[in-house]
Formats: C-alpha cells, structure tokens, sequence
C-alpha cells in the first residue's frame, strides 16, 4: 500500500461549495428512477446516478436516499437505479449516460450477509426488498454493478462505496471462500472507492469532476482509495507501507469470565477472598454507645424567610388569568 504525504487541510464546509447550475431545478420529490420521471422534472439527463442493491425508500437510513439528496442539496441531478436486473447491461442504461460518474453501492448490508447466514445456508428473505422478497441482489453485488455499468457505457467514470466497498478496500478474509480476497478496486476495476461516512468526500470528487478534473487526478481526497501502478511518474515522492509494520502486537490482557464467582476469580489470579485473621478488626465501641442524629428545628415565624413561591402568591404575580 503507498501512501502521499501531505498537509491535512481544514475540512470544507459543505455550504462552502458553489452550487451546481442545475440547482435551479429545485429538490425532487423523489429522485427518479425511469426516464418518465426525469422529464416530470424537467430533467433531459443525470449528473449522478447512484445503483443500489436495496430498495430506494426516500429515507435516511437507506444509504442511497443520504447520498442522493446530499448531492442534489449542492445542484446536481440524481437518478437512482434500485435492485436492477444484472442479467444484462440494459437496466444499467434505462436513466441514460450520467454527466459525472456512476454511484455503486450493495446497499445497507454486505450483499453475502445479505444472501447467507453464518453457515453458509441461503437466507428466505431481504429486508430491503418490498415484502421481504430475497434474490433480488447478486452475490458480490458490487462487483457486479460495476462490471453492468462499465458495460453499459464504458467512459463513465465508477465510484464504489457502501458497507461491502468499505470493509474490503484492502485483502480481507472472506468467510466464504476461506481465503484472503485482495482488494475490492482490483476485482471491481472502478475508479475510485470511498469508504466509511463519505458525504463531504463524495461532495468534493463531485465538484471536481463537474469542474472537468480527471478522476486519475485526484488523489488529495481523504476518504478515498484508488490504484495506483508502481511505475507511474506521478508516484515521485511516495513511499510504501509494510502493512506488518503498521501495527505492533502489544498486552493481550485476559477475559474475564462473568460465569466465575469471586472466589474463583481470585484463585485464577493467585489471590484469595479469605478474610485474614491477622488483619486489625474494627474498633468496638463502648456498652450504651448513641448514634448521632440530627433533628430538624423549624425557625420561628419572625425568622423565617418567605420562599419566592409564597412571595409570588402574596403580590399575585404569575396569576393565570
């Protein structure tokens, strides 16, 4: 893995960016899925258009709803292609070309979770599908997507993303197989991957690429990852990680057992809860020993002061009327 060394920078505000020109659109009701939609809009043809593995809900715990409407609040145009058919690259062309670039995501889970549980059994159901309908998906979703988009239009620049994008941007077990995958972008072949939370990084690479800046040139990004050859002139200066290097084993303290009594517990660590009877014992106080108590005296009357609450009743103040 390689890495650049740079300055971090202060983040920018996501209202610092000048607005796209089509914002002059407005917001969408719902962001479209066909061309019928888009012409409702007044739309003649997407600036992103995002392709999840889930069904599009215009809500924010769906990942595409968050990601979309955060792109449209900065002027572009989104269309959204939920759950296509993979079998062909004809789903992947039904909004038309995108004037930026395609969005990739599996959806709120990895697509393999998503299809099979912990013993490698197939799941019956989605619960990102309406009515709980499973199958809708492939396996390695995104990597499928991409592939369908490339081949729908091959000169559209594909940024991947999501929980599945995420957790393997670098070699990764895969339970599945039982074998170390290497990274997501080899086997995609998309442009660029962004992980985790990635709205101010989708904001930027968006504004970039609507300012006609080459995705290949952008590399400055935080949030993002991206291939690289080790021959390429634009690696000068960069320098490269041994991932053993990265993190040094250290103390591995030992688990507590909650199911141990403490007199288990102590043994386990070669101590003893036994009270010892050399150890001083507490003082014995005397035959006819009184705790002490503290007794309450009100003040009399000339002493004692009014509390707001009885001043407020005496000038009628506060009096609802």
């Amino acid at each position: 893995m390689t890495h650049a060394i740079a300055t971090p920078e202060r983040p920018k505000a996501l209202t610092a960016y000048r607005p796209f020109w089509a914002k002059r659109f407005g917001p969408a009701p719902f962001l479209p899925m066909s061309r019928k939609e888009m012409e409702q809009l007044g739309w003649d043809s997407c600036d992103v258009i995002i392709v999840t593995g889930d069904a599009y809900v215009d809500h924010p715990s769906f990942g595409m709803a968050v990601i979309g409407r955060t792109l449209e609040a900065q002027g572009f145009r989104v269309g959204i292609i939920a759950q296509p058919d993979w079998s062909s690259a004809e789903a992947f062309r039904q909004l038309g070309k995108p004037n930026l670039f395609f969005g990739v995501a599996a959806g709120n889970m990895d697509s393999m979770i998503n299809h099979y549980t912990a013993d490698r059994k197939i799941r019956s159901d989605d619960a990102y599908t309406p009515g709980g309908v499973a199958g809708k998906r492939p396996d390695r979703a995104t990597l499928v997507y991409t592939q369908r988009c490339r081949e729908a239009f091959k000169d559209v620049p594909v940024i991947i993303g999501g929980i599945e994008a995420s957790l393997r941007r670098i070699a990764h077990y895969d339970h599945w197989q039982e074998k170390v995958r290497r990274s997501i972008l080899v086997d995609a072949k998309a442009d660029m991957l962004l992980y985790g939370n990635a709205e101010r990084a989708i904001i930027e690479v968006a504004h970039r690429l609507a300012r006609r800046q080459p995705i290949d040139s952008t590399t400055d990004v935080r949030g993002t990852a991206f291939l690289r050859k080790p021959d390429e002139p634009a690696l000068a200066g960069w320098f490269e990680i041994d991932s053993t290097e990265v993190d040094q084993p250290g103390k591995v303290d030992a688990l507590l057992n909650p199911y141990l009594t403490l007199e288990e517990q102590a043994g386990a660590q070669g101590s003893t809860c036994a009270r010892n009877d050399d150890a001083p014992q507490a003082a014995t106080l005397p035959e006819g020993t009184q705790p002490i108590r503290l007794i309450r005296q009100p003040l009399p009357a000339a002493q004692a002061r009014a509390t707001p609450r009885a001043q407020t009743g005496r000038s009628g103040a506060g009096r609802l009327v």
